[in-house]
C-alpha cells in the first residue's frame, strides 16, 4: 500500500505484518537469512504462504518494506515530542531521547537486525537517515558559526557522526542497554557538541 502511512493502515494488516516481523526476527536468531524460506517465516508467524504473499512479493521485498517501516517508526518517534524545546539544542536532545526510547522499547528487533552478519539493508537505511539528520544539523551550525573553530570538512564530519551514532547504538544494545535513553542521549549530545 504505497503512500499510506503505517499508522493509517488497517489494524488487521498491521497485526499480520507484526506477526511476520516477529517470526522473521525469531528465525534470524536461529539461522542465516540465506537459509530462511517464506514457508519457515509463514509457519513461525502462524499464517499461510498465501497470506505472506498478500503483504510481500518475496523475502527481499519484505526486508525492504521492514527497513522502510523501521525508518518511519524512528522518524515518528523523534517527531512526537510532547515537551516544547526552549532552544535548538534542546530540540536535538529531545529528538535523540525519543529515538533511543523507541529503540529501547523495541530492543529485541533492533538487537537482531543491527547485529553482525545480519541483513545490511537495515543498517544502510539507518545510516542514510542519520546522514540526513547530521547533514541538516551541520549546515545549521555552519551558518550560525562565526568561523572561530578549526574548519572540519563537511563530508568527513557527516561520515564520522552518522557512523559513530550507529556504532554507539549497536554497542548499547549488545550490552543490554546499561544506560537509560535519556542518559545516553545526553552523553551523545555532549560528544557531538564537542566534535561537530
Amino acid at each position: 500500500m504505497p503512500g499510506i502511512s503505517k499508522h493509517q493502515t488497517d489494524p488487521r494488516i498491521r497485526r499480520t505484518r507484526q506477526l511476520i516481523k516477529d517470526a522473521f526476527v525469531a528465525l534470524l536468531q536461529e539461522m542465516d537469512i540465506e537459509k530462511m524460506s517464506i514457508s519457515s517465516i509463514a509457519e513461525r508467524a502462524t499464517i499461510s504462504r498465501v497470506t505472506f504473499y498478500l503483504h510481500y512479493r518475496d523475502i527481499p521485498d519484505m526486508l525492504d518494506k521492514m527497513a522502510d517501516e523501521m525508518i518511519e517508526d524512528l522518524q515518528h518517534a523523534m517527531n512526537s515530542n510532547p515537551a516544547l524545546p526552549t532552544s535548538p539544542e534542546d530540540k536535538d536532545w529531545l529528538r535523540l531521547v525519543k529515538m533511543l526510547e523507541h529503540i529501547a522499547e523495541n530492543a529485541p528487533f533492533y538487537k537482531v537486525i543491527l547485529g553482525s552478519r545480519r541483513p545490511h539493508i537495515f543498517t544502510e537505511r539507518l545510516l542514510q537517515m542519520f546522514t540526513e539528520l547530521i547533514t541538516a544539523r551541520f549546515e545549521n551550525r555552519e551558518t550560525a558559526s562565526s568561523g572561530s573553530k578549526a574548519v572540519i570538512q563537511k563530508d568527513i564530519a557527516i561520515w564520522y557522526g552518522s557512523s559513530a551514532l550507529i556504532g554507539t547504538i549497536v554497542g548499547w544494545l549488545r550490552n543490554d542497554m546499561p544506560y537509560t535513553p535519556g542518559f545516553l542521549a545526553k552523553q551523545l549530545y555532549l560528544l557531538t557538541t564537542h566534535d561537530l
